[in-house]
C-alpha cells in the first residue's frame, strides 16, 4: 500500500526561504511541490521521506532563486491488484459504492464486483442502499453509511487529464482505485 520512491528532481528554491538552514528550506519546497499530489504510476504522494542528496545552488542571470539538483525518497500510496484494504462508504448509487480511507476518496465498487446476488433500493435520484440477498430465506444485509467495508483492489488507474470538462460533471481523479466486494470475508465487517 505504501512504497518508497526515488526521485532526482531540480528545484528552484524561492529567495523567502533561503533564511533557512539548506536541508530545512529544500524539505519545505518538496512537500509544497509535492505533498497531497498524485504522480501518474507512482500514487499519491503522502509524504517526503528524506533527501538524499542536494547538488549545485546555480543562480542563473536574471533569475534570483539557486538551482539545486536533489535527489530524494517520497512515500507515496498506492495500492496493489489483490490487496485487502477497510474503509468507509461516502456514496451509493445504482452504479456502485464509493468509498473513503480517508486521506484518500477515489475508491469505487461497481455493480459487477458487488455480492452476488444483489439488489439496489433508490432513496433517490443520487442515493440509495446496496443489498446482499445472502440466502433464498428473504434474508438481506444492507451497506450502510456507519460501516467500515472491508473490500479487495481490483485495479489502479490514472486516467488522462481532460482539457475540459462540463460544468455538471464531478471533479478530476488523477488515480482511481477499483475494488470488489465479492468474496468471502469482504463487505461491511459486521457482516462477518
Amino acid at each position: 500500500m505504501f512504497y518508497l520512491s526515488k526521485i532526482e528532481h531540480k528545484l528552484a528554491l524561492p529567495p523567502s526561504l533561503l533564511s533557512l538552514p539548506i536541508g530545512e528550506a529544500i524539505h519545505t519546497e518538496l512537500e509544497r511541490l509535492f505533498l497531497d499530489k498524485v504522480i501518474a504510476n507512482l500514487g499519491l504522494c503522502v509524504s517526503v521521506y528524506d533527501i538524499i542528496s542536494i547538488e549545485g545552488g546555480a543562480i542563473f542571470p536574471g533569475d534570483g532563486a539557486p538551482t539545486y539538483l536533489v535527489v530524494f525518497n517520497l512515500i507515496m500510496f498506492r495500492p496493489f491488484p489483490g490487496e485487502i484494504i477497510t474503509a468507509k462508504l461516502v456514496s451509493s448509487n445504482a452504479d456502485g459504492l464509493r468509498l473513503s480511507i480517508g486521506f484518500f476518496d477515489d475508491i469505487y465498487i461497481p455493480t459487477h464486483h458487488m455480492p452476488n446476488p444483489n439488489h439496489y433500493e433508490a432513496e433517490n435520484s443520487n442515493k440509495g442502499t446496496w443489498y446482499w440477498d445472502f440466502d433464498e430465506n428473504d434474508l438481506s444485509l444492507g451497506i450502510n453509511y456507519s460501516d467500515e467495508i472491508k473490500f479487495q483492489v481490483q485495479s489502479v488507474s490514472y486516467p488522462p487529464i481532460p482539457v475540459e470538462q462540463p460544468k455538471e460533471s464531478k471533479p478530476f481523479a488523477p488515480m482511481l482505485v477499483s475494488g470488489s466486494l465479492d468474496q468471502d470475508g469482504l463487505g461491511p465487517v459486521s457482516w462477518w
